[in-house]
This record gives C-alpha cells, structure tokens and sequence, in this order.
C-alpha cells in the first residue's frame, strides 16, 4: 500500500465522506443480503405451505418458525404478500443507499484527480531548467495526460470495489455459513486458487502498462516535434520520414495495449469459469449432505444458498477485475511519482530573507557550474554595480547564457558564490530576488492569450492606462492599436500571429511594466531583421535606463557603450575591458569584431 500513499493521502480532510460511503455501502448490502435471504421464505410458501414442523435450532429454525406462524395465520397467499413486500422494501432501500453510495463517492474521486493534476503541476513549474533537457516534453505532458488518465480509470475506480465488494462478500459468506458451516468451509477451498490466477496475470499486467506509458510519452514527444517543426518538414519534404517515425511508435503502442488487454480481459472469464465450476460442486457437495442426513439444510434454503452463492461470483469478478487493474494503474502512479519525487535542487532556505531593492552590487566570487559531469562555467569573478551595464560576449556555447540564468537561481552554483548587496542569493526568498529582475530573451515567449495579458503576465493589478505606457516605450502601441482588437487580440500558439518583431517588442513592454532594477538581456535582436532590429533596440536602449543591465550579445555593435565587456571562452573569462580596451588588446574580443566587420 505504500505506493498508494499519496492518493491516500488526499483522502485525509475527506474522513468524513468516505465514513458516509462506508455507511451508505454498509446499508445497500445489508439491504441486499437480506432481499437475497428472504427467498427461502417464499419457496416454503409457494412449494411446501402445509408442513409446520421445524427441524433443528439457530437462526434458521427461528425463521421457519416465524414463517410456519404466518402461513397458519393469514394463509399461505396473505403470507406471501406480507414476505414479497418486505423483500420489495428491502431492494427499494438497498438501491436508494447505493445510489447515495455513489453520490458521495464521485466528488471524493474527482477531488483526489483535481490535486493530483494541480500537484504535478506545482512541481513541473518549480523543477529547475536543467531537469528540462534531459526530460522529453512529450514524455511529460503524457504523465499528466494519459498517466492521470490511467490512474482514474484503474486506482480510483478501484475505490468504490475495494469498499463495497469486500462488504458484500463478508455479509453474503456470513449469511451462507449461517444457512450451512460444512458447505462454506468446503467452498472457501476454491478462494486460494482464484487468488494465485489473479496475482499470475497482474504482475504480468504491471510489466507492459509500464512500457505502454512510456511509449505513449514517446509517441506525443514525436507529435509535438511534428507540430513545432512543421515548416521545416514541408520544406525539406520530410512528410515521409516523421511519419514513419510516428507510424513505428503507433504499431509499438498498438502491441502493447493488445498485450495488456488480452490479460486484462482474462480476469473476469477465469474467476467466473471457477464460480461456475464451484457452483457444481456445490451441487454436487450440497446434494450429499442432504441426502445423507448430515445437515438441517431443506430443499428451500439449499436453493436460498445457491443464489446467494452465485451473487458472490460477481463481486469477486469486480474484485478481480479491479486487483489487476490496479496493477495496471500502478505503473502509471509510478510514473507519476517520479516527476513528483523529481529532486529539485533550487530549494528554498529555512527562513529566507525578504529583499524588494537592488542597492549595491551583483558580485560572482570564484564560481563555477557543471552540468553532470560537463563543466560549463570555471572560475568566474565578475562585479556589477547598480547602474552599471555589462555584456557577456563569446562564441557559441561558451557559457554566456548558463551565467546569467545563475543570477535569477535558474541553476545553483556548484562552486563560489553569487552575492546580491553582500548576500548569497541563496539566503533570499526566491520570489522575492526574481521579482528585481526583468529578462528578454533571444526568442520571445509568448501565450496563446490577448497581447494585453501577455504585457501583464506576473503583474497584479496593472491599469490599461500603465500597459498601453509601457507598449509606447517598447515601440509597440502603435501596431497594437492597429490590430482589429487591438490589447485584446489572441496572439496565437507561441504568438504566431505577429512578426519576430512584434513578439519582441511585447516582451519588451512586459519587461518595462514590471519595472525592475535588474535586466537581463540575452540576444535580444539577434533573430530580427534590419528593420524590426532597429526598432526593438531604440526600445531595449529606452528599457535600459537608469537600470543596472546584463547583456549577452550577438551582434557586438550593440555593446559598444557598455561599461564593461566581458569575453567568455570555453566557460572562462578570456578578457575584459571597454570596446576601445578590449581592441587595442588584439585578442579575442578583436577576432569577432573583425569577423563581424568581414560579413
């Protein structure tokens, strides 16, 4: 059960519902059991109403008796009526509990699905971005699709069997061993054998749900690839090729699911081939004791205990079904707990320091930052007063970009210290330190959402008067007001519906409107034409004011003024100085200048 922990544990602060379902439960088949019970009565009516002798002693002996004095009082016909109208009742109630049952039941297990989702939510976010380049993202969006799926149709629908079934076995032995001790004992023989098929098939089941999931992961990885990269493929003619990439995942899937079914459905047929196989020999067993004397069971309650016999076989189907289905769900429950117990590095401290101002300086000392066993970034000192502007310059895959995502704790050092006003970043509240920093990127990361929320996303309680002054300084207002809807036009999936430009400048204005002290600016023009550049930049440089401000750059005419420039090779500080410094150096600073210059 220990793998169940967590689902259970969203049942805490539901302890009284679930008393309510066990009650309800309770009575439905205390209900039942006794409309099932009640037919031995009316056989005796029906087939023997002139015999008034009562064998033996128990409970039994006590409701012949009581149905002897009916039929002596009120004749077999009124007895009957009075004994099929208490059945009646009792199947009446029985269904109006069960039906209660399932009202309580359906907001307990939709509950539980509704804080799973949002958990796996909560920690998909919270991950740092380093998870995210070893994991697929189809992968992932499939354990918080097909995965939650699995542990609905399987764990949770269990919920309501695991209650209900076992309750209805226990009260429908209990009545048979009432009814007949010798015949119950011999049929509980049977229980084992059951037992052992069952736990044969789910380990199987287990095994291939598994390896089922994870290929449904694989298949929607390949899907979202298709969808981002659908451009590329129509350029390159590539139709084919992906999908038959997604055809050979597709008939992978297709196996496996055949595999699982196929077991799955074995289930139900072998544990109703055994109840019918124990039925006869109850029949069989039954027929002897009568016939020899050894039981005070008579012909009406021999029949009685068949059909309460034959009313456990369906429980015991469902208990069956649902023991192999919750080996099924368990796979994808494991799936899940693996991203939930997904190790997140970026943790916040015990008591975290508050901070809502930037007043001195950002300082690096001695830091470094490996990736598993990759190192990224060695030995790095650099000091950023308020104010101030650096650019981080280098080639490609020098570390540029590692180092500022170290700033807003995207990744943790692994060595040195980052201080923000003489005190590790670590020490502050995580919120807090992001909410001093505004970041453009190199591609802008728009929702499928009105350009209007876009501009406001993270910021409470922005007036439009304050947007539509932030789109005017990141040159945006004017192509916005252009837009049939203007702040309220949808920008697409990933802001298809504007240019390169146009997306930049709207996280441009996002920047500006949360006003932050710090900004982080990585490749900001580096994707844009000549035109949409301009633009953007006359807005970066308007953004940059009176900022203290972090620039990686591609394009080194950008940087020119900074007061800083910092070159970065192979993850270390191979120079650093002003543009005019750096130049008379003739090192690597002078290389890319003039590689630029020759292009």
């Amino acid at each position: 059960m220990k793998k169940y922990s967590r689902i259970l544990g969203y049942l805490n602060d539901q302890k009284k519902q679930v008393a309510f379902y066990f009650v309800t439960n309770l009575l439905a088949i205390v209900f039942a059991t006794f409309s099932l019970v009640s037919v031995a009565p009316v056989l005796k009516i029906l087939f023997t109403p002139d015999k008034t002798t009562v064998k033996g002693k128990g409970i039994l002996a006590e409701v012949q008796a009581f149905v002897t004095q009916l039929i002596l009082q009120y004749q077999p016909m009124k007895a009957l009526i009075v004994i099929v109208s208490v059945i009646v009742t009792a199947t009446l109630l029985k269904n109006l509990f069960l039906y209660l049952s399932r009202y309580i039941l359906m907001p307990i297990r939709n509950n539980v699905l509704r804080r799973l989702r949002n958990d796996m939510f909560v920690k998909t976010i919270s991950l740092p971005i380093g998870f995210f380049t070893e994991e697929r993202k189809g992968d992932l969006m499939s354990r918080m699709t097909n995965d939650i799926n699995e542990v609905e149709l399987s764990i949770m629908a269990t919920l309501e069997v695991i209650i209900r079934e076992p309750l209805t076995i226990i009260f429908t032995l209990g009545s048979m061993i009432i009814i007949s001790p010798q015949l119950t004992l011999f049929l509980l023989l049977f229980l084992p054998v059951i037992g052992a098929i069952i736990a044969i098939i789910g380990k199987s089941l287990k095994k291939r749900s598994t390896k089922a999931q994870e290929q449904l992961g694989e298949m929607l990885g390949v899907l979202d690839e298709t969808l981002g990269g659908l451009r590329i493929l129509k350029a390159f003619s590539a139709e084919k090729q992906q999908y038959q990439k997604f055809s050979t995942i597709n008939d992978q899937v297709f196996h496996t699911r055949n595999q699982i079914s196929l077991r799955q459905e074995l289930g139900s047929p072998l544990s109703e081939t055994v109840g019918v196989i124990a039925v006869g020999v109850i029949l069989w067993y039954g027929g002897s004791l009568i016939f020899s004397g050894q039981t005070t069971m008579t012909g009406e309650w021999f029949i009685g205990y068949i059909i309460l016999f034959t009313q456990i076989i369906n429980p015991l189907k469902s208990l069956s079904n649902s023991l192999l289905n919750m080996k099924k769900g368990s796979a994808a429950l494991e799936r899940i707990e693996h991203l939930l117990n997904a190790d997140n590095a970026i943790k916040e401290a015990e008591n975290p320091l508050p901070i809502h101002s930037f007043k001195d300086a950002i300082e690096l000392k001695e830091v470094s930052f490996s990736y598993g066993e990759k190192t990224i970034l060695q030995h790095i000192n650099v000091r950023i007063e308020k104010g101030k502007t650096i650019a981080l310059v280098g080639s490609s895959g020098a570390g540029k970009s590692t180092l500022v995502d170290l700033i807003p704790r995207f990744h943790e050092v692994s060595t040195g210290a980052l201080l923000l006003d003489g005190q590790d970043i670590r020490q502050y509240a995580l919120q807090d330190l992001r909410s001093l920093m505004g970041i453009v990127s190199q591609e802008p990361i728009l929702f499928n959402d009105t350009i209007y929320n876009n501009i406001t996303l993270g910021t409470d309680g922005a007036t439009q008067k304050q947007v539509e002054e932030a789109a005017r300084i990141a040159n945006a207002h004017s192509f916005i007001m252009q837009k049939p809807e203007g702040y309220q036009t949808i920008v697409g999936d990933r802001g298809t519906k504007l240019s390169g430009g146009e997306r930049q400048r709207i996280t441009i204005a996002r920047a500006v409107l949360k006003n932050p002290p710090i900004l982080i600016l990585d490749e900001a023009t580096s994707s844009l034409d000549t035109e949409s550049e301009r633009l953007v930049q006359h807005a970066i440089n308007t953004l940059m004011q009176n900022r203290t401000s972090i620039v990686i750059a591609h394009r080194l005419s950008t940087v020119q003024h900074a007061d800083e420039i910092i070159v970065l090779h192979k993850g270390q500080i191979a120079e650093r100085g002003t543009h005019e410094q750096l130049l008379q150096n003739k090192g690597h600073y002078h290389k890319l200048v003039e590689m630029q210059q020759v292009k």
